[in-house]
Parts: structure tokens; sequence; C-alpha cells
């Protein structure tokens, strides 16, 4: 069974994963078909640890990367409290129906937990069929407050 364990941005192997498993995900349609930027590999790892809001869950298959959750703390106005959206979830298609996924989101839960989180939020792709199946087992639902006013819309606006 893969070790679960919370990155330590500092620890060069878990450092070396995140790349790693980040760059796997980009590169699968279900994360925009293209690799990481050089930027994004020479940076990323500092600017993560440069946040205290941010955590990352790693699952390691002996020495082997395997599966990562990145995940950011916002903040519930309505409820006061911290919340945690998870913003990355990738387990490698050869480690993909043995319970990783399941295992580092309860890690990323018991983090939140910790934080004092009211709730965890994600986005997912209507095309992933098998991410809405595992999210919806989770316990995660569509966004709403009022049935009348429909579901939540995750929309963006590129800055650059």
């Amino acid at each position: 069974m893969p070790d679960i364990v919370r990155a330590n941005y500092a620890d060069p192997a878990h450092a070396a994963a995140l790349i790693e498993l980040l760059d796997h995900y980009a590169r699968d349609p279900a994360g925009g078909g293209a690799p990481l930027s050089d930027h994004a590999r020479a940076n990323l790892v500092a600017s993560l640890a440069a946040r205290p809001f941010v955590f990352s869950v790693l699952a390691f298959d002996g020495a082997t990367p395997v599966g990562l959750v990145n995940a950011i703390e916002g903040f519930s106005t309505f409820a006061c409290k911290p919340l945690v959206n998870i913003h990355d979830v990738v387990v490698l298609e050869s480690h993909r129906g043995r319970g990783i996924a399941v295992r580092l989101f309860a890690e990323t839960e018991a983090i939140a937990r910790e934080r004092g989180a009211c709730k965890l939020t994600l986005e997912v792709l209507a095309g992933n069929r098998a991410a809405r199946a595992l999210y919806e087992k989770l316990g995660f639902d569509d966004y709403r407050l009022d049935p009348a006013m429909g579901e939540a819309r995750f929309m963006q606006k590129w800055l650059d």
C-alpha cells in the first residue's frame, strides 16, 4: 500500500515528486494537454512554500511518486471560517483503482479540519466522469444555495 505523506517543500524528493506528478497531470487532456512551462518547473515549489495557505499531499509507492493533491486555503464569508479548495488531483494510471485518491482525500480532509475549515471545494471537468464519480462517492455534490437559482458555474478570466 503506498505511503501518504504531507509534502515538505524543502525536501528535494518531495519537490521533484510534486513537479513530476503535476507535469503528468498537465500533459493529460483533463489537465490541458501541455507540459508544465519551464517557469512553472523552476519556480512552483518555492512559490508554494512561500504561501502558508497552500499545502500538498503526496503518495509514494516505495520511492516512486504516484499521487498528489495540491490544496489552497480560502475563506467562506458566510460561515466566517476557512475553506480548503482541492486544486489538483493526480494518481498515475498505473496506480488507479487502488484507493490512493481516497487516502489522499482523507489526509487532505484531516488537514482541512486541523485548520478549522468549514468545507472542501473542488472543480471537475464535465467530461471527467471517473473523477466525478469518485468525488460523489466521497460526499462532494454540485454547489447550490437555492435550487431555484441552479448550480454554481466555475468561470475564469486570464490576466496574461
